[in-house]
């Protein structure tokens, strides 16, 4: 695939078109020949090229959602419960809600694996390659669970598709993030989560119908071969490309996601800011290894770790999948029928969907520290009116509890569902980056399993009361991001490099550097100085207008 002559001979003229100016100018500061900047250009510019890193990222996210849901439903169905009777719950045996939390929860165990081992494939393979690895293990995993006969049949299957799982969700929202302007970040990254949540309530109107259950399983297949098969068309990331030496290739991926020629000085900042990244870190660190992440110094690197895992476990500790994935068990508690509870599951994962579009379009207006209180701060109440109302335990109570339901959902959308992938793929340096965000995702998936194997036989034994410890973890989550998270938005991702460096340097708290509107932009003379590197590349003017910037005591306090 190619664009039309006309649209490439406006980015990419021929050597011949260019003047010495222009060559002179990026051979000396970049070392690069513009030739060999051509010959890497990606088919997709621009929009296009947005439009196509979001189709394959969010496929990957919806397929994320619809393996979440599709089990939901699935536990209770009478096909199911014929081919599995380990998941039966019954007078006679009171163990198989255990059991049933177990073939629900051991996905999550595979999914830890899939993260945990990317701590060592994925900066080995590339982003692009990694997602590939994940879709195809999913794709194997998919068949195995379909074909399933037996309850260790299909407990290793689940475990094998969760390991793709992990791969995946453990770099795809690195990839967007690496790939997404500054400016449209937010609202690309979120979209990933709204996606989640589309393919929950696909799952949910799938499983309400009469096809139980392996075809709602083996339909995870449809999104499994788009994600396998349409990365190979898309770009590396240009952050993994500068990190691994192959400059010419990121600075014409750079140049197609800018939608302007490499001589264009915001994509030459843009570019000198990413070797600047590496420049600081291979300098403070040299080879690259685990132990990075546990460095401090201008990097803050474990630092930064250490909020992405916190804030994975918390995503998870809100109490979204005792919804998630018991929403039609919930419902029957509440004293919906069977084909009753699995309507309002279906319309509680659309409702659901819908409400995810709030944080898409407010994500850049409001900053990601006030999206999560907010979320937190509701999700709280929410919990503990359930509470309240499981104490009364009569009609109107069980129907405002289901209104209740949906809005739990509203609430969390709006701070948590996309933000926690969005979050930490921002906060990590260049150099830890796969590291960290395998870190992260892994504390997601633990807490996923334990959330998920402590909600069945925790509302078998302590009932209402349930929601009360969620109402209690939600409102710990409010002071430990107001008082610890940085806020991310508005900046580039090397930007938030000279953040910490800047907040280090200076004994600031790093909550209270983030919000300034002072920060050099990373790639100029004022970052260099901060992050305490020095190439010799020449600099440009920064095309935003900036305050004039010292390391002295005058830029302590917040603008």
């Amino acid at each position: 695939m190619s664009l039309p002559p006309t649209d490439q001979e406006k980015y990419w003229p021929s050597i011949a078109e260019k003047t010495d100016a222009v060559q002179e100018q990026i051979n000396q500061q970049f070392d690069l020949d513009p030739a060999d900047i051509a010959i890497h250009a990606p088919s997709l510019r621009g929009r296009k090229l947005t439009a196509a890193v979001a189709f394959v990222a969010g496929t990957g996210f919806t397929l994320l959602g619809y393996d979440q849901g599709v089990m939901s439903s699935l536990i209770t169905g009478n096909q199911f419960e014929a081919t599995f009777p380990e998941v039966v719950v019954e007078a006679s045996h009171p163990n198989h809600a255990t059991l049933q939390s177990f073939t629900i929860a051991i996905y999550e165990v595979g999914c830890l694996f899939g993260a945990l081992s990317n701590l060592w494939v994925g900066d080995k393979l590339g982003r692009r390659r990694t997602i590939a690895l994940g879709g195809s293990i999913m794709m194997i995993g998919a068949i195995l669970q379909t074909t399933a006969f037996s309850f260790a049949h299909l407990i290793f299957a689940r475990i094998f598709t969760g390991c793709g799982t992990g791969l995946i969700t453990s770099t795809v929202p690195t990839y967007h993030a690496e790939l997404s302007p500054s400016a449209k970040r937010g609202r690309m990254i979120m979209m990933e989560g709204t996606l989640i949540v589309a393919g929950v309530a696909i799952a949910f109107f799938v499983n309400w119908s009469s096809a139980q259950w392996r075809v709602p399983i083996s339909l995870q297949l449809v999104f499994e071969i788009i994600v396998v098969t349409c990365i190979g068309f898309l770009p590396e990331s240009p952050r993994w490309l500068v990190k691994h030496g192959r400059n010419a290739e990121a600075m014409a991926v750079i140049s197609a996601m800018e939608d302007k020629p490499p001589s264009d000085p915001e994509v030459q900042r843009t570019y000198y800011g990413i070797r600047e990244a590496v420049a600081v870190e291979t300098s403070t660190a040299g080879q690259g290894s685990l132990r990075e992440l546990i460095t401090g110094g201008r990097s803050q690197n474990f630092r930064r770790t250490v909020i992405a895992v916190v804030c994975q476990m918390m995503q998870q500790l809100t109490g979204i999948n005792l919804v998630t994935y018991y929403a039609t068990i919930l419902f029957q508690r509440l004293g919906l029928s069977d084909v009753n509870a699995r309507i309002t599951a279906a319309a509680n994962g659309t409702e659901y969907f819908l409400a995810s579009f709030i944080a898409y379009y407010a994500i850049d207006y409001v900053g990601r520290r006030q999206l999560m209180l907010i979320g937190a701060i509701g999700q709280s109440i929410v919990m503990l009116l359930l509470a309240i109302l499981g104490y009364i335990n009569n009609g109107p109570a069980q129907i405002v509890s289901v209104v209740l339901l949906f809005g739990f959902n509203t609430f969390f959308a709006i701070g948590w569902l996309g933000m926690a992938w969005l979050y930490c793929a921002e906060l990590a340096g260049l150099r830890t980056r796969a590291q960290a965000n395998a870190l992260s995702t892994a504390s997601n998936w633990t807490f996923n399993f334990v959330v998920v194997m402590v909600v069945g036989p925790s509302f078998n034994n302590i009932s209402w009361r349930t929601y009360i410890v969620f109402a209690a973890l939600n409102a710990a989550i409010i002071p430990v991001v107001y008082f610890f998270f940085p806020e991310t938005g508005g900046r580039s991702l090397e930007d938030l490099d000279v953040v910490f460096a800047l907040a280090h340097t200076t004994g600031e708290d790093p909550v209270k550097v983030s919000l300034r509107k002072d920060i050099p932009l990373a790639g100029s003379r004022e970052a260099d100085e901060i992050l305490g590197v020095s190439t010799g590349v020449q600099y440009h003017q920064a095309t935003k207008p900036s305050t004039s910037f010292s390391l002295s005591s005058e830029t302590r306090t917040p603008v």
